[in-house]
């Protein structure tokens, strides 16, 4: 893999130019196939290894659809689980399905849900697109993939990186012990500020987690100055 060969400390010069070089193209492509997509668009998270007749798999399918009806894109990671979920959803609602799919050992086949679909050989060029293509994050049980994503979210908004960026943690049973270790934790150690915790929204109700997202891009529009009238030509 791209990425093995990059991280490892035998690279030579040569070696290095040559994937600045491939990096570069990957971010060009992925910047050109944000610029694709014509609406506000919501990036949904979660386990590839779900499966159709698991809760989570029919809640982001409903979710997306949700999305996709009020004219929104979702965007996911493009595999199976969450992700076939969650861009089948966004094709029954009539939308646009986008997947930002990834070259992996164990071959991450595309879902047949997709309308716009990239394949990244290289982690970091992808989480760029699922950040630049979205105006917020719901996030469905998963795992070490998905709590990366989640993590880097949340770093980004804190650090003032993304603004009026939501973040909605799907399935409060799934996430409690988590949000619990970063009270009891985080929180009590002075490694986060309490503020921290508004950065996060936990729901069990699909109406939720798409109101909290459409509320936030609302009020952002809202707060955007009005363009100054054109004057007239004389």
């Amino acid at each position: 893999m791209e990425d093995q060969r990059i991280l490892s400390s035998d690279e030579t010069a040569a070696d290095l130019e040559r994937h600045v070089a491939m990096i570069a193209q990957e971010f060009r492509e992925g910047f050109q196939a944000v610029d694709k997509i014509d609406r506000p668009a919501v990036t949904i998270f979660g386990s590839a290894r779900v499966r159709a007749d698991d809760p989570a798999y029919t809640h982001a399918r409903e979710t997306a659809r949700r999305f996709a009806d009020r004219g929104w894109a979702v965007v996911t990671g493009g595999g199976p689980g969450v992700m076939e979920a969650a861009n089948r959803g966004a094709k029954d609602g009539g939308g646009l399905s986008v997947g930002f799919n990834i070259e992996l050992p164990n071959e991450q086949s595309a879902n047949p849900y997709i309308d716009l679909l990239l394949t990244f050989r290289h982690f970091y060029a992808r989480k760029t697109m699922f950040v630049k293509a979205a105006e917020g994050f719901v996030v469905f049980p998963g795992g070490f993939g998905t709590a990366d994503e989640l993590f880097e979210a949340l770093t980004l908004i804190q650090t003032g990186k993304v603004m009026h960026f939501p973040v909605v943690l799907f399935d409060s049973g799934y996430w409690g012990e988590l949000l619990e270790w970063v009270k009891g934790e985080l929180l009590v150690d002075g490694m986060i500020s309490p503020e921290d915790l508004d950065l996060l929204h936990v729901t069990d109700e699909v109406d939720d987690a798409v109101a909290r997202v459409l509320e936030c891009y609302d009020r952002r529009c809202s707060e955007l100055p009005a363009e100054p009238a054109k004057a007239d030509a004389q």
